[in-house]
């Protein structure tokens, strides 16, 4: 049995511990919105935040998530009015899609911690997102937009 606060919910749940973090997610809590791309880290597609860290959840055991906070894209904003979620919108970035709720993960952590990203600072800091639809202008475009609203 663990206890993880989620989005500002704590759920108590009867998983394996050393259950990867994106699959307690999806199969127990049903937030399907974080997404499986690879499996080992490489794809960003899973990206979720862990105390405001930005962490690829298909990693990430469940154990380390025990007594932090954790938020998935559901919880980044509760109408989706995230500056990110807006700019996505406004500058239609998506195309496939599938990609886009890890790539906002990590963009919301990189306006964090930096509240006016050069494009270099953006393509260092998104690097580890992959987008098959090759959306990448339109990204850093939306991140420019998102980081206007003095995230």
């Amino acid at each position: 049995m663990i206890t993880l606060n989620i989005n500002k919910k704590n759920y108590k749940l009867d998983a394996d511990p050393e259950t990867p973090l994106l699959w307690i997610l999806r199969d127990h809590v049903g937030l399907v919105g974080t997404k499986f791309g690879c499996g080992v880290a490489q794809c960003g597609a899973c990206v979720v935040h862990l105390d405001g860290e930005a962490v690829r959840s298909c990693v990430t055991k469940a154990s380390r998530a025990q007594g932090k906070k954790v938020v998935t894209i559901e919880g980044l904003s509760e109408k989706n009015n995230h500056p990110l979620q807006k700019a996505w919108l406004e500058l239609d970035v998506s195309q496939c899609g599938y990609c886009q709720a890890g790539q906002i993960m990590s963009a919301a952590v990189l306006l964090k911690e930096n509240k006016n990203p050069t494009d270099e600072d953006i393509n260092d800091a998104m690097s580890g997102n992959i987008c098959r639809c090759g959306t990448y202008l339109r990204i850093r475009d939306a991140i420019k937009l998102a980081a206007k609203e003095n995230i």
